[in-house]
């Protein structure tokens, strides 16, 4: 189906770009207009891939006239802003060359600022039969043509920004009706859905009766926060659909990772769009640098990795992250492909490869093929042909300078960016999808902000409708919240990376790591996006390298104790320094390997740490040195704002974990009341000070229990 896919919501003046899905490059796509708001004057191009920017706020239909007939695609325009939020850099003032008096008191507090705020919003869907399918109209009300019959109804739950001054009856949310399932209930002989539909439950729900329902029915829906004399501020969209049990994707889940059957119509299933998959709640990935990660001396690349997959699985890692094994230019990063469907020479061969998945699944661990979709090599057959040739038929499948040298970033001398407007381009790009996703688990996306939303989505769509549970991890620096509407599960956490850098540099104190996990909803993430927390990447300086090995046991606890999905790149837990070195396994660092065994094992053994787990601040107060002192206070190698302590909470535990970047011992007394068992070591962890007040004694990390009430 050439549909483009599903609605837009945007704000006037913003560009989309419109593609064809699956598409022909030898085929006729036009594009048109088909409806707008009342004075507007927008229009798109002549080109089968091309841009729409709506110039004044409400409802565009536009039209794409392709092969497999006449489709629409529904744009919902806001006069609104979509500015994110950045963060803020370090001041540069190293903690510990500050005086400890003047450290901050009160470690809780935290500044807010009121205002509007990007909201949030949660879809979700359900089947109503009985005295819970109410009587339906068209879209705007219209006589009452059922009752009782059956519905499948959809529910948005907006919540305000947090640093809004907005509560939830302050919002309102806008539906829209996939226009996709329209096509098809129509299609079907079916009622419209959008005609059938109601909104009911003061704008909160939209029902559609069942015999308007074709095999899959999706609404999107975001949430509208407008403050008077100011331009809204929209959510996010979040989607949500029920489909005809049978019908539908292989694998459709509920939140929970199970499949869904209304105990009243077991016909029918439910599934929310957007969530990740139900397996990242638990999941801790284990990045390999492929060339580097095995001595030449252990054979072949493939071999030597699955060989040493007991030994990561023992770590604690259930995923695992390989960076790209195609062919390439020879460069030792891999990322400059040549061939996007056989597997590098340097590497081995295919059949090596699918016995590395194997392997890693049969030790219960996922496999993450890394998928570049910006660019190629300029050895690649396509450029060799283009470059310097205006004449080549593969010309237009690069973009290029005024200078007659290729589109690139930054220094990146040996890459040309694809032009991702060529349909060839996409028809190729579809192709490697096709080739290599049915091997592994997921994909993660390189350099995602370079390359057009729309073939996200669709790759999403493709991947989705036959694995629900197939991962989409973006590397998108900074984070992008849009990125998360129907797009990407999982999110690279760059700003939180930044936040852990700065704090082991001493330029930030410990708590502005909490920062940097808050601005996840204050810049519009849903609750439902996940993020994978890092301190150290192929890309990446290691952190001991430039913080130390105090800060980087510390940074190495954040990752596993805040919410998010952590990583471990290869080498990071046994004290390697060298960013792309061949890994000194003969010179591994037990100690810091047995540091990260009991992390990633805590973490699996309390769920209250992972990603689905609350997390809020606590009163502290830091000590360390003689604790029979008066007053007592940090002292010596330990500043107070070194440590930073919080809570994290789910419906079965509740626990606090205490961080300790500095190179010695601290003592942390907790406005809490908690145990006395450090969660990570086994072993007691509080001590008294000469006035009877409880402290933690904490080296990098401990975590301990609220005491019961």
């Amino acid at each position: 189906m050439h549909h483009p896919g599903p609605p837009r919501f945007l704000a006037t003046g913003e560009q989309t770009e419109l593609a064809p899905r699956d598409p022909n490059p030898d085929a006729t796509y036009v594009w048109r207009v088909a409806d707008a708001p009342p004075g507007s004057e927008a229009t798109v191009g002549d080109d089968a891939v091309t841009a729409f920017t709506p110039d004044v706020p409400g409802r565009y239909l536009l039209g794409l006239d392709a092969p497999d007939g006449d489709h629409l695609l529904t744009v919902r325009a806001f006069p609104a802003s979509y500015e994110g939020v950045d963060v803020a850099g370090g001041s540069g003032t190293a903690i510990r060359d500050r005086d400890a008096d003047d450290a901050p008191v009160d470690y809780a507090a935290r500044e807010r600022h009121e205002g509007v705020g990007r909201p949030r919003v949660r879809v979700d869907a359900s089947v109503a039969f009985g005295d819970d399918a109410e009587s339906t109209g068209g879209e705007t009300g219209g006589e009452e043509t059922r009752s009782g019959a059956g519905e499948a109804v959809f529910t948005a739950t907006p919540t305000p920004n947090p640093e809004s001054a907005f509560d939830a009856d302050d919002l309102s949310v806008t539906f829209v009706v996939d226009d996709r399932d329209v096509e098809t209930a129509v299609a079907d002989g079916r009622t419209s859905p959008r005609d059938a539909l109601r909104v009911s439950d003061g704008g909160r729900e939209l029902r559609v009766p069942l015999d308007a329902v074709p095999d899959r029915l999706r609404v999107h829906a975001v949430a509208v926060a407008r403050d008077s004399g100011e331009d809204p501020r929209v959510s996010v969209a979040d989607a949500a659909a029920v489909e005809r049990a049978g019908d539908g994707p292989p694998g459709a889940t509920d939140a929970g990772g199970e499949a869904v059957l209304t105990p009243d119509a077991p016909d029918f299933e439910t599934l929310r769009l957007n969530d990740p998959p139900a397996w990242t709640r638990s999941a801790s990935v284990y990045e390999v640098f492929v060339r580097t990660f095995a001595d030449a001396d252990e054979g072949a690349a493939f071999d030597a990795i699955a060989e040493r997959i007991p030994r990561i699985a023992e770590l604690g890692a259930d995923t695992l992250w390989l960076t790209p094994v195609l062919g390439h230019d020879g460069k030792p990063h891999g990322y400059n492909i040549v061939d996007f469907f056989d597997t590098a020479d340097d590497l081995g061969e295919r059949e090596d490869f699918e016995a590395l998945v194997e392997t890693a699944h049969d030790h219960g661990m996922r496999v993450l093929f890394d998928f570049v979709a910006n660019h190629t090599a300029r050895d690649h057959e396509w450029f060799r042909d283009a470059y310097q040739n205006p004449e080549s038929p593969y010309r237009d499948r690069y973009e290029w300078q005024e200078s007659g040298e290729p589109g690139t970033y930054f220094d990146w001398e040996l890459i040309a960016n694809l032009n991702h407007a060529n349909l060839d381009v996409r028809r190729f790009l579809l192709d490697v999808i096709d080739e290599w996703a049915p091997l592994v688990d997921g994909f993660r996306c390189d350099m995602a902000w370079a390359v057009p939303d729309s073939f996200w989505r669709e790759l999403r769509d493709r991947v989705k409708d036959i694995d629900r549970e197939f991962l989409l991890m973006d590397e998108t620096i900074p984070y992008i919240p849009g990125f998360h509407e129907g797009m990407f599960d999982v999110h690279f956490d760059a700003t939180l990376y930044f936040q852990l850098r700065q704090v082991g540099r001493g330029a930030e104190p410990a708590s502005s790591v909490l920062d940097a996990v808050d601005q996840r909803a204050e810049i519009g993430f849903p609750d439902h996006a996940e993020f994978l927390q890092y301190i150290e990447n192929h890309d990446e300086t290691r952190y001991r390298v430039e913080c130390g090995d105090a800060a980087a046991a510390a940074a190495g606890a954040a990752i596993m104790t805040l919410p998010g999905v952590p990583m471990v790149y290869a080498g990071q837990e046994i004290g390697q320094r060298g960013r792309r070195d061949a890994i000194a396994w003969d010179h591994a660092r037990e100690e810091v390997r047995d540091r990260y065994e009991r992390l990633l094992a805590t973490r699996r053994d309390h769920p209250a740490l992972g990603p689905e787990g609350d997390v809020s601040r606590v009163g502290y107060h830091v000590a360390s040195g003689d604790l029979s002192e008066r007053p007592i206070v940090a002292s010596g190698d330990v500043h107070p704002d070194d440590v930073v302590a919080f809570r994290r909470h789910d419906g079965d535990e509740d626990l606090i974990v205490v961080l300790n970047f500095a190179p010695a011992d601290a003592s942390v007394a907790i406005d809490v009341a908690h145990g006395e068992r450090d969660l990570v070591t086994g072993e007691r962890c509080v001590v008294e000070d000469g006035e009877g007040t409880k402290r933690v004694r904490v080296d990098d990390v401990a975590v301990v229990p609220v005491a019961e009430e």
